[in-house]
């Protein structure tokens, strides 16, 4: 009678060149590693300063405003895009890629066939505040500062989500298509939710920078 374990030896083996083919294949789909000028390094580099133009803004009108409505908005603002922006790093450093790149700003969307957002200049992220826009906002006081936030924000948002889609459109790896999605849903309904508070304060939303 034949020894039980050599009758498992043929089943061990071929358990062993399966699972062999499996991860042959699995590492043959999985997409590589991002490459300097790929859509996921520019995405990554631009979102993340773009994330961080909102952290501050989010801090100057929290300081400022005693509404807890707006208080709350950026508070909810401040710690997702902070822990965005960490992910963004993360990304770069498991790449191997510097945090910066002597690239211009939105190169990877551009560079790719993505249509830019209307009204925005190319090499420039959509949506950023102007120096003389975030100098105004912290020097304002009260419900001007909540109303020039918000339009700012608005503004921020509509070209974060731009981003975003094109991050969802354009990117192979599936965490960074997944988290710009996230983007695109969150800040999209952040955005109704800003149009609504400006409503309440009697005051309207800048020019859309959306086609």
């Amino acid at each position: 009678m034949k020894n039980p374990r050599s009758l498992l030896l043929p089943v061990a083996a071929a358990v062993v060149v399966v699972v062999a083919i499996v991860l042959l294949l699995v590492n043959l789909t999985r997409p590589g590693t991002p490459g300097d000028l790929s859509p996921e390094a520019g995405f990554a580099r631009d979102m993340g300063v773009h994330h961080a133009q909102a952290v501050e803004m989010s801090f100057a009108v929290r300081d400022e405003s005693t509404d807890d409505g707006v208080r709350r908005l950026a508070y909810d603002i401040i710690t997702t895009q902070s822990a965005q922006r960490g992910m963004f790093i993360g990304w770069l450093q498991q790449w191997d890629l510097s945090q910066a790149s002597s690239v211009k700003p939105m190169t990877w969307m551009a560079g790719h066939g993505h249509a830019a957002p209307a009204n925005v200049t190319p090499g420039v992220m959509p949506g950023m505040a102007t120096s003389d826009e975030m100098k105004r906002l912290a020097d304002a006081k009260g419900q001007a500062a909540e109303v020039l936030f918000l339009q700012l924000m608005i503004r921020h948002h509509e070209g974060g989500v731009e981003m975003a889609k094109g991050a969802v459109e354009l990117a192979e790896r599936p965490e960074v298509r997944n988290l710009a999605q996230h983007i695109v849903d969150g800040q999209t309904a952040e955005i109704d939710l800003m149009k609504e508070m400006l409503a309440t304060r009697g005051a309207q939303p800048l020019p859309s920078i959306l086609k």
